[in-house]
């Protein structure tokens, strides 16, 4: 994905086995789709890296110095280049875990100290503050 103009993804790795059967989906890939893919993104630095004896994967490297890399094992050539697809689109942020969300089945109106909530219906959706005093 682009921010602000700027294609993220700078460089592609695809690592592969020449004789692994986990790798025939990603050797038909390279001969089928890599090269429109490569065509379609000529910013993109792809690389095509043999590696015997390991799974294939695709190792994407971002401008922030992140890096992402994905197992393809056992993929069709389809599914692959979705996920080369995904990698040239994301960003390259690291992922972080969103805290959960705090539901209550009524409005806390507590900011500093002990208040109360009053609901005015004839001004529409506007909360009044009050503090009680003690």
């Amino acid at each position: 994905m682009a921010l602000r103009g700027v294609w993220q993804l700078q460089k592609l790795i695809v690592s592969y086995c020449d004789w692994g059967g986990s790798s025939r989906g990603i050797r038909a890939f390279m001969e089928s789709h890599l090269p429109t893919f490569r065509e379609c993104n000529p910013q993109l630095e792809v690389v095509t890296e043999l590696i015997r004896g390991q799974h294939p994967h695709l190792k994407g490297f971002y401008r922030n110095k992140n890096q992402r890399v994905i197992c393809v094992k056992n993929l069709p050539p389809e599914d692959i280049l979705l996920q080369a697809t995904r990698l040239r689109n994301a960003l390259g942020r690291k992922v972080v875990k969103l805290k959960t969300r705090h539901i209550t089945k009524s409005p806390v109106c507590k900011v500093h100290g002990q208040q109360i909530c009053n609901f005015d219906v004839q001004d529409g959706c506007i909360w009044r503050f009050g503090m009680i005093q003690s």
